[in-house]
This record gives C-alpha cells, sequence and structure tokens, in this order.
C-alpha cells in the first residue's frame, strides 16, 4: 500500500472515531458544556519510509473517565474492569467535587427538602457525591466503542502490514494527551 493510501485510510479512521465519539457524547445526554466534546481530536503520523506510523487522540482528562468508567470506593459493580477506582489518592484533589457541582448547575438539578423547598445546587451536589464516590461510575463507551468499530474497518493489509493488534492500540490510546 502506498504511503498516501495509508494516510488517507488512517485520516478516515480518526475522522470516524473522532466524530462517532462526539455523536455518542450527544447521544448519551453527556454533552453538558461542550468541553469534552470540543477537546476530542486526533492526529495521524506516518514516516516517509512507512516504517512506523502512528495515531494519537487527545480529549480532556475527564473523557477518560466518562468512556471506562470509575470503580467506587466500597464498590465496584458500576465499572468492574475500569482501570479508575475513587479514592486511591491518585487523582486531583477535588475534583469529583467540583465535576459534580458543575453538572448539577448546568443541569439545573436540585433536590427538594422535606418541606418541597428547592435545596440549593450546592446542598444538591452535597448530597450525590458521596454515592458517586462509594458506587462509582458506569463505563459510557463513548470512545471505545467507535474506535474499536473504526479499526474493524481499516484495509486489513494495513493491520497486518504493521501487526496491528486491536488491545495494544486500545491501551496506547487510553493514555490519551490530558488537556
Amino acid at each position: 500500500m502506498l504511503r498516501d493510501e495509508v494516510i488517507s485510510e488512517l485520516e478516515r479512521f480518526k475522522k470516524y472515531v473522532v466524530t462517532q465519539s462526539r455523536a455518542n457524547l450527544t447521544r448519551g445526554n453527556k454533552n453538558v458544556s461542550k468541553k469534552l466534546y470540543n477537546s476530542i481530536n486526533g492526529d495521524v503520523f506516518v514516516s516517509k519510509t512507512l516504517k512506523s506510523l502512528g495515531i494519537y487522540f487527545e480529549m480532556e482528562e475527564h473523557g477518560s473517565y466518562q468512556d471506562q468508567g470509575v470503580k467506587g470506593k466500597k464498590s465496584s459493580a458500576k465499572a468492574p474492569n475500569s482501570p479508575y477506582r475513587f479514592g486511591t489518592g491518585t487523582g486531583k484533589k477535588g475534583g469529583l467535587t467540583e465535576g459534580i457541582r458543575n453538572w448539577v448547575k448546568a443541569r439545573r438539578f436540585q433536590f427538594r427538602d422535606k418541606n418541597g423547598k428547592f435545596m440549593s445546587y450546592e446542598q444538591t451536589a452535597r448530597l450525590i457525591i458521596p454515592s458517586v464516590y462509594n458506587k462509582g461510575i458506569k463505563p459510557s463507551y463513548f470512545f471505545t466503542k467507535p474506535f474499536e468499530k473504526g479499526f474493524q474497518k481499516l484495509p486489513d493489509d494495513i493491520v497486518e502490514r504493521y501487526g496491528l493488534v486491536i488491545d495494544k492500540l486500545i491501551k496506547q490510546n487510553l493514555k490519551w494527551v490530558m488537556l
């Protein structure tokens, strides 16, 4: 396969993954601020000699958590295969709290107190946070599914010639460049 043909196929793959990932966010009602949606991008690299190639995807950090899910501190039932877990001390301090607060405000979501009066966004967020922290976040695979499907559409000669293995590519691309 000629260099230009390889680049064309990989660009088509990249465009498909980016477009479908964005569409999945919108369909899954996970496109509140459009920040994640707008951050999804890709880049194709093919050396002049065709001895190496690369496909890189980037997005906001929380995109990885939305895609793969997060195991809860007390239960991993929602995301048993996720590489992420709440309570490990490796994540951004206060990231969940900030994320839930922003989500509650953007959705204009408020619980009511026992008298029927709306609680503040802050109070609503404080009630939601412990549940998410302990139970986790269910994976949406908004990125993984189009990646796998797009990979299957790549011509066999590209896959065979470069020894591309989908598991390896997914693992490499799950180490996204975090914006």
